[in-house]
Formats: C-alpha cells, sequence, structure tokens
C-alpha cells in the first residue's frame, strides 16, 4: 500500500472514531512499525492527528492544543511578567536555548536586545523581526509545525542534539505536581528534551492555568528543572526537592 493510501485510511478512521491504538493502525494498513512511526510523524508534523503514548487521536477528538493565536491572547499579562522574571536568570554574554510557545516569546522579546549574547531556537515566531536583534541568532531547522510555529522532526532533533548552551527555556502545555511539566506533541518532546539534556541550566516557564490542563507527554521529571518561573505560587502539595521556584 502506497503512503498516500496509508494517510487515507488512517485519517478516514480517526475521523469516524477519534481513536486509535498502534495496532489498529498495522492491521488496518498493514504497515511495519517503521514505516508507521514515519507515517505518524509525517501526519502529526501537519496537525492532522495528535501523538498520544500508544495511540493516536483526531484532533477534533483530542481537543488538546489550542492555536498560536488562541495561546497568545490568554494570561498575556502573566506572561510577560514570567519573561521579563526569567530574563534576570540569564548571565551576560550566555548563549540561551529558547523553547516555543508564547510564554517562552515573552522572554525572547527582551534578551533579543541584549548584545554578547547567542540565542538559540526552532521557533518562528520567537525570529519574527531578526533584522532587529542585538543578540546573535542560531535558528534550528525543521518541519513546521502549524499550531505551535515550532520546527520539529528528525532533521530538528538532530540539530538540537549536536548544540550545546548555557540555560536553556523550556515552555509547557501542562503541569502536573508529581510527574512533571508536559506538552501534546511527541515532536515536540523531542525538542524539549534535546534542549535539556544539553543546557547546562533549565528554567521552566509557566503560567499557573497550566495546573489545571496536566498533558498526556511528559517530557522531563521535575528534578530535571533547575528554576521554575512562574506567576502564582504553585499548589501546596508541590515540593520538589532540587527545582527553585520564582513566582511574582
Amino acid at each position: 500500500m502506497i503512503a498516500h493510501e496509508r494517510h487515507h485510511r488512517m485519517l478516514e478512521f480517526l475521523g469516524e472514531h477519534g481513536r486509535a491504538g498502534l495496532a489498529d493502525l498495522l492491521a488496518l494498513t498493514g504497515a511495519s512499525p517503521a514505516t508507521l512511526r514515519r507515517d505518524l510523524e509525517f501526519l502529526g508534523g501537519r496537525d492532522l492527528l495528535v501523538r498520544q503514548h500508544g495511540a493516536v487521536l483526531h484532533p477534533s477528538a483530542a481537543a488538546a492544543e489550542p492555536s498560536l493565536l488562541q495561546k497568545a491572547q490568554s494570561a498575556t499579562a502573566a506572561k510577560r511578567k514570567i519573561g521579563a522574571l526569567a530574563a534576570k536568570l540569564v548571565p551576560e554574554g550566555a548563549t540561551v536555548f529558547i523553547d516555543s510557545g508564547t510564554t517562552c516569546q515573552e522572554v525572547a522579546r527582551i534578551l533579543r536586545s541584549l548584545h554578547g549574547l547567542t540565542i538559540i531556537t526552532n521557533s518562528l515566531p520567537v525570529i519574527a523581526g531578526h533584522e532587529h536583534f542585538q543578540a546573535k541568532l542560531i535558528v534550528v531547522g525543521g518541519e513546521r509545525r502549524a499550531v505551535s510555529g515550532a520546527l520539529v522532526g528528525g532533521s530538528a532533533s538532530g540539530a538540537c542534539s549536536a548544540l550545546k548552551a548555557d540555560i536553556a527555556m523550556i515552555g509547557a502545555s501542562g503541569l502536573d505536581v508529581e510527574s512533571g511539566p508536559g506538552t501534546t506533541e511527541l515532536l515536540e518532546r523531542d525538542i524539549k528534551a534535546a534542549w535539556i539534556r544539553n543546557a547546562r541550566r533549565t528554567v521552566l516557564l509557566s503560567d499557573a492555568s497550566k495546573w489545571e490542563s496536566a498533558s498526556t507527554i511528559g517530557f522531563a521529571s521535575w528534578n530535571e528543572m533547575n528554576d521554575f518561573v512562574t506567576d502564582k505560587k504553585p499548589p501546596a502539595g508541590f515540593r520538589p526537592k532540587t527545582t527553585r521556584i520564582h513566582f511574582l
């Protein structure tokens, strides 16, 4: 079965059922696990489905992630203050990974005007207006994920794994007191994990509303977060052992 036909069958099945396990899709298409993985990466990168552990969802059934415009209009004042507070954690002359997401955009707005800094990002919104940057800019290429403006995929993950930074500024789609921050998309999880792995210090940026929307795909544990910058005091049960908490 050719790729186009496999894709059509999978999307048709998701349109009818809303959800499919990986075993369902293997039986439906007759593809090998490696081929199915490539198919899901292709379709997920075009926001035609939402990948979860062991399953995929139709975007309308998942309702997993609001659009970039919707995010930009949510908690804007809090995100701006979080960005300003996070920017104070960056020393002069540092190299900084900046993740995708509207809160990370706010810290980028401040850091991009600082001479001597190097910014590395996979976020198209972060590089908007790049001709006016004072900081040095390195962009990790890849395939555009429309819902977030992130550049993702194998080429992006590979490039991220080869880069080093002093600080990684990481965003999250949801927060869990026990398990840590999460996202809604496997492709973005891989990028975040690479940023965290290759930075000397990791700073998580998230407004308090994310406690209400814990995501299905975890990308790190709390002990991998050196700092957590947020707008309100975290829930009473949140007591990370090694994470420094900064709130407004």
